[in-house]
């Protein structure tokens, strides 16, 4: 009989699940043992990349023999966000892990520096990339502070999806820059605020991984050539590469880190 995984019993929300990142860490979580939400606008992926189009994320998760669900949710809206918190604890009875992993990044499709960035670009981008990192903390944490406690006295666990360019300056990406590196501080934040309550906030900044933004990057902002270039250690990475730092970030391997902004960018952010 194999050993329960490292999430075993624990449940897990994964906002953005129906592709890129937010399907890894789904289907990872499952894995490892964990109940799965996923919460996206459409359980369908919005572009055919790597053979995500076959099958829907929670369907896939429960063919495996896992236990997952599909909310439909608009991670800008305060409502959807609390009704979505809700949701899960009338299915599940409680909420383990919270990923705050839903994104989006226009300016992949149309680069400007910020004297030509709208306010549109701007206002979007920040309600999708950064007001939904607050509500889903927000609602998930009061959420945890009402639960028993695991048996290592945890509360619960934040992971937010940040970026490398939460950390460094990129070219014609003022938006989207700005919306991660308000993730990655209120990542800090939150995680001196509730370290007493034993909660743990932490964050991941990946480089470019191959999902749909990558693919609108490499065809209208980078060469995939260049692209390789960027990155010392085997070049850019894929959403698993993500999602096993996901994975530890929930676990019980990540018993004395809060607060962290872990880069998983095969070294773009050492130089």
């Amino acid at each position: 009989m194999s050993p329960p995984g490292r999430l075993h019993k624990k449940v897990a929300i994964v906002t953005g699940s129906s592709s890129g990142l937010g399907r890894a860490v789904a289907l990872l979580y499952a894995k490892e043992g964990a109940s799965v939400v996923c919460a996206d606008l459409n359980p369908s992926a919005r572009l055919n990349i790597r053979d995500e189009t076959g099958k829907n994320t929670h369907e896939l998760i429960a063919e495996s023999g896992g236990n997952a669900i599909f909310i439909k949710t608009d991670v800008g809206s305060a409502f959807e966000m609390e009704e979505l918190i809700q949701r899960t604890v009338d299915e599940f009875g409680r909420v383990d892990i919270m990923v705050n992993n839903a994104g989006i990044s226009l300016e992949a499709r149309n680069p400007q520096p910020v004297h030509t960035t709208t306010e549109e670009t701007w206002d979007t981008t920040m309600r999708v990339n950064a007001k939904s990192v607050f509500l889903g903390c927000k609602y998930a944490i009061a959420q945890m502070l009402k639960q028993t406690p695991h048996k290592s006295g945890d509360k619960g666990w934040i992971i937010n999806i940040s970026s490398i360019y939460g950390t460094v300056g990129g070219k014609h990406i003022p938006s989207y820059s700005a919306s991660k590196a308000a993730v990655s501080n209120l990542t800090r934040n939150i995680s001196m605020d509730y370290a007493k309550e034993n909660i743990h906030c932490n964050a991941i900044c990946p480089g470019h991984v191959e999902t749909a933004i990558f693919a609108e990057t490499t065809q209208n902002v980078i060469g995939v050539e260049e692209m390789n270039e960027m990155y010392p250690f085997k070049g850019p990475g894929k959403p698993e590469d993500i999602a096993k730092m996901a994975v530890v970030l929930a676990s019980d391997d990540a018993s004395w880190m809060t607060g962290a902004c872990v880069a998983v960018d095969g070294g773009y952010t050492a130089r």
